[in-house]
């Protein structure tokens, strides 16, 4: 390739995983805006999340067809076939993230619509605070390309989990003392199982830019063998 062709080749790679990181800040934006239309009451916001999630997916079409494109025009090999697959890979993470965004929502807009029921009992910020987080730090792993970023996400996702196991537990503790709580405590079952999944999808955008940088799968490795992968080395 010329030195023209191969500068407009690297452009298009750098644009791709700038909208990529824009989509991730909007898909961000949505699962806050969705915390907080739950927590405030605030059924407008609640509205809002559930009618922008037709642009995540939009963009996710977008994508699809921008790597498709340069697959089929500049046939990339070794490293640049390796930022495609694993930028196709995050755009799938992301739309999923947009869809638990959606369900979190939709589970608010029912609690919000029964005037008896209002914002969840359960302690449930924790639990957000942590899904939001996760998915910002996996998000600025992709950015930097920093594999020990990535790995922390990985690390501290069975926190995450332990914090839903945690709010199940007083959802079933409140359903089983009051029976009269069990539809509304089923909508914020929702929530927070939406929330867990976030956290998952969040890990496999930090495991997919590791793939990115390494060139090595760590999808099904375990968290230790994914650590002693890219020699991972705790925040002093």
């Amino acid at each position: 390739m010329t030195e023209h062709t191969v500068k407009q080749y690297d452009e298009e790679l750098d644009g791709i995983r700038t909208r990529v990181l824009q989509m991730g800040g909007f898909v961000e934006q949505q699962v806050v805006q969705a915390m907080d239309g739950l927590f405030d009451g605030d059924l407008a916001t609640v509205e809002h999340v559930i009618d922008n999630d037709h642009k995540i997916n939009e963009l996710q079409v977008e994508l699809d067809e921008s790597c498709t494109q340069i697959i089929a025009r500049r046939q990339p090999a070794a490293n640049d076939l390796r930022t495609i697959m694993s930028v196709s890979r995050v755009v799938t993470d992301l739309e999923r993230i947009g869809d638990e965004a959606k369900k979190i929502a939709k589970a608010a807009r029912s609690l919000l619509s029964n005037e008896h029921a209002g914002p969840p009992r359960v302690q449930m910020k924790h639990l957000a605070r942590q899904a939001v987080d996760a998915l910002r730090k996996a998000l600025d792993a992709l950015a930097r390309l920093d594999v020990d970023a990535a790995a922390e996400v990985v690390k501290d996702d069975h926190e995450l989990d332990a914090e839903f196991k945690a709010v199940m537990r007083q959802l079933i503790t409140f359903m089983m003392e009051d029976p009269r709580t069990i539809s509304r405590g089923i909508d914020v079952v929702f929530a927070a199982k939406a929330l867990e999944r976030i956290g998952d999808h969040s890990k496999n955008i930090a495991e997919h830019t590791i793939f990115l940088v390494r060139g090595r799968d760590v999808r099904y490795i375990g968290v230790n063998e994914v650590l002693k992968e890219v020699g991972y080395r705790p925040p002093v």
